[in-house]
């Protein structure tokens, strides 16, 4: 049976801010934490999202985004990014707040998923021809030489905390679905064209939509 009961899971805020991420490593903690993890376990988990709305950066907030660490039996995390996280191998992010935001608000298990990650890719593709370049984003580029949004060090996920934060995800439970209950909308996205999962349509928004959400994406032309 999973850790988190989903229907004590209230919105709490919008994507990338505080209140959001606080609650989503108190979900991840207690569900890590019920896992009865090794001790030989030392993995991170890091997402930073860049060029977010002024307004989530109140209170002195370098970063928005949250952070996951298990290192020598403990379990830690909280909001923002924690340097010692970075060096520690695992799943390390820094992409565009804009480019993921709203579509982190669905619910969905692994097809879900898929689909989510093939839209995001027709949505990444029309705006790399609408400014004219390849990595529109401004990704670092990785090993192989290509545009990613993974940061080293990258560290395979260990078996144990998938299993634990990803208890339930077809049936509506699980860390994603857990953070997406969490999320309240953002009114940049209130009026753009959207796919099922949430995902923004390029193609389908107008020419002031268009040149308003790359702005809000931090994309340089």
């Amino acid at each position: 049976m999973p850790v988190i009961d989903m229907s004590t899971i209230k919105p709490v805020g919008e994507f990338g801010s505080k209140a959001w991420g606080e609650a989503c490593v108190e979900g991840a903690i207690k569900m890590l934490e019920a896992a009865n993890l090794p001790d030989s376990i030392n993995w991170a988990f890091t997402e930073d999202y860049s060029h977010p709305p002024a307004r989530l950066m109140e209170g002195g907030r370098t970063h928005a985004g949250y952070y996951l660490m298990v290192k020598g039996g403990k379990i830690s995390g909280g909001d923002g990014i924690l340097d010692e996280a970075l060096t520690i191998p695992g799943f390390h992010v820094k992409i565009s707040w804009a480019a993921i935001c709203n579509q982190s608000g669905a619910l969905y298990g692994r097809e879900g998923q898929q689909q989510r990650s093939a839209d995001e890719q027709v949505l990444g593709k029309a705006i790399a021809e609408y400014v004219g370049h390849e990595n529109p984003y401004g990704l670092p580029l990785n090993k192989d030489g290509k545009p990613s949004a993974m940061l080293d060090p990258v560290g395979p996920w260990p078996a144990e905390v998938g299993r634990a934060l990803g208890e339930g995800s077809e049936v509506g439970n699980g860390l994603h679905n857990i953070a997406a209950t969490l999320q309240t909308d953002s009114p940049e996205f209130a009026d753009l064209p959207v796919t099922a999962l949430r995902v923004p349509i390029f193609a389908d928004m107008t020419d002031q939509q268009k040149a308003d959400f790359v702005k809000l994406c931090g994309v340089e032309m």
